[in-house]
């Protein structure tokens, strides 16, 4: 079940899900828009490889905004810091940004109970679009969760995205054994 306004206005007063920063005309019916933060990331090599550790270089988006390129995978991060102790936080694209032909992650839409961080964004374009930090880009949905809990992300030993961060992070594919 989706947390419509209401309840998501609830599970903050009660420390459930924490938004930082948090601006009430942001929240909409059953989701909460989030923002473009001010840094992008590409990969340094066009053939990345799963089983290496793929480095990225980061920069910041000037003033008068960046045009992203079809062919290139961009990673972006939110503004918005954010923490779910009881909810799975799903996080898509706005319907603006879609008709911009923007997508904002390639198949990591959806967070762990106890995710507590910023949201890496996975961009790619369908053309060339220009873009701004502090952008709407994209809105997070909250699913109630059936059952209890064993062990929530951020307690995991061998979670990969638990260290905060205000900058997109690289894949940490290369962290599993296979």
């Amino acid at each position: 079940m989706i947390l419509s306004d209401k309840r998501i206005l609830e599970e903050i007063e009660k420390g459930s899900i924490i938004i930082e920063p948090f601006k009430r005309e942001c929240l909409g019916t059953n989701s909460y828009d989030v923002h473009l933060g001010k840094y992008l990331a590409t990969y340094r090599n066009r053939v990345l490889d799963a089983k290496v550790h793929n480095e990225i270089d980061q920069f910041e988006i000037p003033k008068e905004g960046f045009v992203l390129q079809p062919g290139t995978l961009y990673l972006g991060v939110t503004v918005e810091y954010t923490e779910t102790h009881k909810h799975v936080p799903f996080l898509e694209g706005k319907s603006s940004t879609g008709r911009l032909g923007i997508d904002i992650h390639a198949t990591a839409g959806k967070g762990d109970v106890g995710f507590c961080n910023t949201w890496t964004l996975e961009i790619s374009v369908a053309q060339p679009v220009r873009i701004y930090a502090g952008m709407p880009i994209g809105q997070l949905i909250y699913f109630a969760v059936e059952g209890d809990i064993e062990t929530l992300y951020n307690t995991k030993g061998n979670a990969k995205y638990n260290n905060p961060t205000t900058r997109p992070v690289e894949s940490m594919m290369w962290k599993n054994k296979f």
